[in-house]
């Protein structure tokens, strides 16, 4: 092609690719959480970052509505943490919004792609029905950190009723603070152009602090179907920690933590 028309040609192709770009970066923009809201300012002063697990990572971060430790090799979180406290509780019926990868992650994490076509679902970390009382705090729970390939039976039943029922506590608790994850090891399946790991099994911790006593509930329950109680899943913190080499509440004392994380008291959490 003679050189005449072949810099004018580049030239519009690259202003035709800047144009292209510059709308995919708005669109980015539109799909995006607000996220500019600090912790501090959504919790006041009730605001207490004590209760966090350690990273094995070293990648924790901090959004508005909840904390997460990413691991990068797993292209998920190792835990999400959060409160739930009862004026959280909310039925609000917002639109679905898309899954968006999460900035504040340096690495990137796994699009939700990775998810398309392998028979795994999108499972939260951070339920979206622990976030209805704003759109705001609804949307981050769409950011794919907070996301973990889930096997369908297992998302929609016992892990869902578990999910309801730490709603429950949180209401009759006043509050209370919850860590979920996968449990990430070597070897583990992977899925999508990423290689997302799937975990064999999930953990959730539950701890409440009303009345200044502190008690918690733990449970790790495979990733299959299941039509057991979540109540037959029922673990001590310290197995949770063994299996995944995370410190959940290294802040308190000695003498509290050890208590919490050996012991199993289902009927402290109203059952029978």
């Amino acid at each position: 092609m003679n050189r005449k028309y072949l810099y004018p040609l580049l030239t519009i192709l690259i202003i035709v690719g800047l144009y292209y770009a510059e709308k995919y970066v708005d669109t980015q923009n539109e799909n995006y959480p607000d996220t500019s809201k600090s912790k501090k300012e959504f919790l006041g002063s009730e605001f207490d970052d004590s209760f966090l697990p350690t990273s094995t990572t070293g990648v924790v971060i901090e959004h508005t509505y909840f904390t997460l430790s990413y691991a990068e090799a797993h292209e998920q979180a190792e835990w999400v943490a959060y409160e739930l406290s009862k004026k959280h509780l909310s039925q609000n019926d917002f639109e679905r919004p898309d899954f968006v990868e999460d900035r504040k992650v340096r690495s990137k994490s796994a699009h939700w792609r990775n998810y398309k076509g392998s028979g795994y679902d999108r499972g939260h970390l951070c339920p979206a029905g622990d976030r209805r009382f704003s759109f705001d705090a609804y949307h981050e729970t769409f950011l794919t950190s907070n996301i973990s390939p889930q096997n369908n039976d297992f998302n929609s039943g016992v892990w869902n009723r578990l999910e309801q029922k730490t709603r429950y506590w949180a209401k009759k608790y006043n509050g209370v603070y919850v860590v979920t994850g996968g449990v990430l090891k070597k070897g583990l399946k992977r899925i999508g152009s990423e290689r997302v790991s799937v975990p064999e099994a999930f953990f959730k911790i539950v701890m409440d602090t009303s009345g200044g006593e502190y008690k918690a509930i733990a449970f790790l329950i495979p990733n299959e179907p299941t039509n057991k109680s979540f109540y037959e899943y029922v673990t001590t913190i310290d197995d949770i920690e063994s299996q995944t080499g995370i410190d959940f509440f290294p802040k308190l004392t000695d003498k509290t933590e050890n208590r919490i994380e050996a012991e199993i008291d289902i009927k402290a959490w109203g059952r029978s």
